[in-house]
């Protein structure tokens, strides 16, 4: 479920609990609404409210979670990019041509993990592309003519199975950090406490426009949520842009 459904789904499931509140109000007899009645329906809202509230802590947790991996195997595959390139410069001019498939490669490289990361299906996920094949049977195909060369091409080698091995991680570790269950589970303990408030309150436009105040920004802050758990879509997605531009030009 997309961070947008999520904030559409939990607002008018909220507007529904605060409805259903005001109709519960106007059904049910005065007498039964005694004042032992309403202090179990308030402490019971009150420790749904709070179930509610460790819940949503739990799935911030998650989310930042879930961000701050991808984005340390992003940073991580960015850094042994420039270490890669500046390894290949030092060895000498013959990788020049290299070092130009590398700036080929990456552009195409970044697309690819934001269109298989959004998409549901992975199938090609960790499939080798043509590029990368040429970059690394270029590098295997080095022939040091001294010691320091041979040395950096062990590097150069290290930093290129490196390479693999970060993006390859970016889609080992998935990005559902919000469980459908829970978030359902959290938006009926959310309507129930909204139901409650509405049950003992008189209508008005005042109290109307401050629930609705509430679920918008119960709303919002379950979209943000969302939207964190989703790194590679969203407003908040990590910016790939940042790592299209890592490999500066060929002077």
């Amino acid at each position: 479920m997309t961070s947008g459904w999520i904030f559409l789904v939990s607002f008018v499931v909220l507007t529904i609990g605060m409805t259903a509140g005001m109709l519960l109000r106007n059904r049910i007899p005065a007498d039964e609404l005694d004042a032992g009645t309403k202090e179990v329906i308030r402490l019971g809202a009150g420790f749904l409210a709070t179930l509610s509230a460790v819940l949503i802590s739990l799935m911030i947790a998650s989310a930042k979670t879930s961000y701050d991996t991808q984005a340390a195997h992003f940073r991580t595959l960015a850094a042994y990019l420039v270490e890669t390139d500046q390894m290949l410069a030092q060895f000498g001019p013959e990788t020049t041509q290299i070092r130009i498939l590398m700036r080929q490669a990456v552009p195409a490289a970044v697309d690819r993990i934001w269109r298989e990361k959004r998409s549901a299906v992975q199938d090609s996920a960790f499939t080798s592309a043509s590029l990368a094949e040429q970059i690394n049977g270029a590098i295997a195909s080095l022939t040091p003519a001294n010691d320091a060369q041979r040395a950096l091409k062990h590097r150069i080698e290290e930093a290129s199975a490196e390479i693999a091995n970060a993006r390859l991680l970016m889609f080992a570790d998935g990005d559902v950090a919000i469980l459908t269950p829970f978030l359902l589970i959290l938006i009926f303990w959310l309507a129930v406490v909204f139901a409650s408030y509405a049950l003992f309150v008189e209508p008005s436009r005042v109290v109307i426009t401050a629930l609705l105040i509430f679920a918008l920004s119960i709303s919002s802050a379950l979209f943000l949520v969302a939207d964190l758990s989703q790194p590679f879509v969203g407003l908040m997605q990590i910016p790939k842009q940042q790592l299209r531009d890592t490999l500066v030009p060929i002077n």
